[in-house]
């Protein structure tokens, strides 16, 4: 199946380049196609990308309204949201083609998420992770969300809030009755955040944001405790 891999950055000028020709190497075009949606007014990412095969387009900042907004230019059949500190394995095009072809009631999924980093608290962490997103088949953004266009149009695309889009989308898809799959296969993210912030006091924070979400905290309260 044909991929549009959307790729919402905010100053990521440092590491871009190197991010996606990663990217183009699991996902060639012309079969796929690879467009970064930058939301600085600088458009500082987008001045670093110097590969003419990936689409580079500006949009007002926001993650959710990055990734609609790349979602309203992608060609392909199938829609993947990629975070720009996230890798997917070598095969990811065909792991997505052999499910979604085989299961037709399938809307879409997400891999597993992995994180690159051996340390114990966070390989616990990352296996809690999974357990839920089975359990509840909703997945976090993290774990690289990808589902077919036409159905992503159906819904209406992911509600323009400032954190927390990717639990929405994937709760209202559930609630509508739709089926999607986590994939065993990971999706690796950088620890970044937790070795900036501190594991424990990242992971707390996480945990509350997501518990306060929940209990009907609005979203644009919550952004403060992200920054």
């Amino acid at each position: 199946m044909n991929i549009s891999v959307i790729v919402p950055v905010f100053q990521e000028a440092k590491t871009i380049h190197a991010f996606l020709e990663t990217v183009q190497a699991v996902f060639p075009a012309p079969v796929h196609e690879i467009i970064v949606v930058d939301g600085s007014p600088a458009g500082d990412t987008l001045a670093a990308v110097a590969l003419p095969q990936v689409k580079t387009i500006h949009s007002g900042k926001g993650r959710a309204r990055q990734m609609n907004h790349g979602a309203a230019m992608a060609k392909k059949e199938v829609l993947l949201f990629l975070h720009a500190d996230t890798l997917l394995p070598k095969d990811a095009p065909q792991l997505i083609t052999d499910l979604l072809s085989g299961n037709p009631d399938l809307m879409g999924g997400a891999f597993s998420l992995g994180i690159d980093d051996d340390r114990i608290p966070l390989k616990i962490i990352e296996w809690f992770a999974n357990l839920r997103s089975r359990l509840t088949r909703v997945p976090y953004g993290d774990q690289s969300i990808f589902i077919r266009k036409h159905c992503f149009d159906r819904v209406g695309g992911f509600m323009e809030i400032p954190i927390m889009e990717d639990l929405e989308l994937m709760t209202r898809i559930r609630k509508q009755g739709c089926r999607i799959h986590i994939l065993k296969q990971k999706s690796v993210t950088s620890s970044r955040r937790w070795n900036k912030e501190g594991i424990a006091a990242c992971t707390l924070r996480n945990w509350l944001i997501r518990l306060l979400y929940h209990l009907g905290v609005p979203p644009d309260r919550l952004a403060a405790f992200y920054k």
